[in-house]
């Protein structure tokens, strides 16, 4: 890829730049935390969005997709929104950093990358993060990692139309190899974790399922977990997210709830004890512990918070069932998307061999397998 990225600057802008790299990103556990002020445990990867740039003395931005073979051109100082989607993630990333007074000059800038694209690794949050990155350092404006995590999370609400978190574009720039960062969702601290689990490889199987009920349903379990905060609150003082809420406490006031909220808080509440215990498992290198926690996950997801479908099920039980896979479960905001495995390197190939075989079988296509490994950060290379 850096090749091409190399190539396609050269036969564009007939030059060279400097070249950087920013990861997408897995979350080993702790899913639909991070709305509700919990832990997440994202570590970056090494698929990545590779980009070049230049300042070219003017005002003008000029950009070239490699992947989509697309090519834009705006001024700095325009407030006009790019007609082009991919632009407005370089577009939207300048505007934030004008807005916290930093002066962005013209620049020529080519990106492509091997992140894949559908699969919940979050390539747009990967962008963000190497057009932030690039622009800093190429300008010497001194923005810090946490910095630009705020400015790409600002791109995605104020220019892409995405509601998102930050836990994306935090892993992303925060990452480092053989480490995964548990993210407090509500005071932004954060530590990093070793993952190195030797003898193990980490595996994606995407279901090639779309998201399509993801948008609408997120609102619903958004909502369903603010009234069960609405409810412990008549009755327990300093209660403001689920964050505060113990099993204790909602089982007391289980009574005054629908059934699905009760649920649904539930499932929040244990899921951010198995972050915990996950971190604290990785202290002592006990992987098998970890795999638990994941299995764990993936049945509260799908029975609790009910944002799984039959294919990530049938994913994850095949894989519970498997004497080579320690852990699984589904990953991302659910109706689609991935299951993240942890496989023993000696089964690894007959157990992908097998459920490929199976799944191909049963749904009539089979799962994409993409191999990560937990790796650096947002980067010059």
């Amino acid at each position: 890829m850096v090749g091409i990225i190399n190539d396609a600057f050269k036969k564009y802008y007939g030059s060279e730049g400097e070249l950087f790299a920013s990861p997408g990103r897995v979350n080993i556990i702790g899913e639909h935390t991070d709305y509700n002020f919990g832990f997440v445990l994202p570590g970056a990867i090494d698929k990545a969005i590779y980009a070049k740039i230049k300042p070219n003395g003017g005002r003008l931005c000029r950009v070239y997709s490699i992947d989509y073979n697309e090519s834009a051109e705006f001024s700095v100082d325009s407030n006009e929104l790019p007609q082009k989607h991919l632009v407005r993630y370089v577009f939207g990333v300048i505007k934030e950093m004008q807005k916290l007074g930093k002066r962005v000059e013209g620049f020529d800038f080519a990106f492509g990358g091997d992140v894949p694209i559908g699969a919940g690794l979050s390539s747009s949050a990967a962008l963000e993060s190497v057009v932030g990155y690039a622009i800093s350092e190429t300008f010497g404006l001194g923005l810090s990692r946490f910095q630009l995590a705020k400015i790409g999370q600002m791109c995605e609400h104020n220019y892409v139309g995405v509601r998102c978190g930050i836990m994306d574009q935090f892993a992303s720039l925060f990452g480092e190899e053989n480490k995964v960062i548990q993210l407090d969702c509500r005071t932004l601290d954060y530590k990093l974790f070793p993952f190195n689990p030797v003898g193990y490889k980490v595996v994606l199987l995407d279901s090639q399922v779309k998201h399509s009920l993801a948008s609408s349903e997120y609102n619903v379990r958004m909502a369903q977990c603010e009234e069960g905060v609405t409810t412990v609150q008549k009755h327990v003082n300093g209660v403001e997210s689920l964050r505060d809420v113990t099993l204790d406490m909602l089982n007391t006031y289980k009574g005054e709830m629908e059934e699905d909220v009760y649920r649904r808080c539930k499932f929040v509440i244990e899921e951010n004890q198995r972050v915990l215990d996950a971190c604290a498992a990785l202290e002592r290198g006990d992987y098998r512990i970890i795999g638990e926690k994941m299995f764990g996950s993936h049945r509260g997801l799908s029975k609790d918070y009910e944002v799984s479908c039959p294919e990530l099920d049938y994913l994850a039980d095949y894989a519970a069932n498997y004497d080579g896979v320690i852990g699984s479960r589904m990953m991302g905001g659910g109706f689609g998307g991935c299951t993240i495995n942890l496989i023993n390197e000696a089964n690894h190939d007959a157990f992908i061999n097998e459920i490929t075989e199976k799944y191909n079988r049963q749904f009539g296509r089979p799962p994409r397998v993409i191999d990560v490994v937990i790796s650096d950060g947002a980067r010059k290379l």
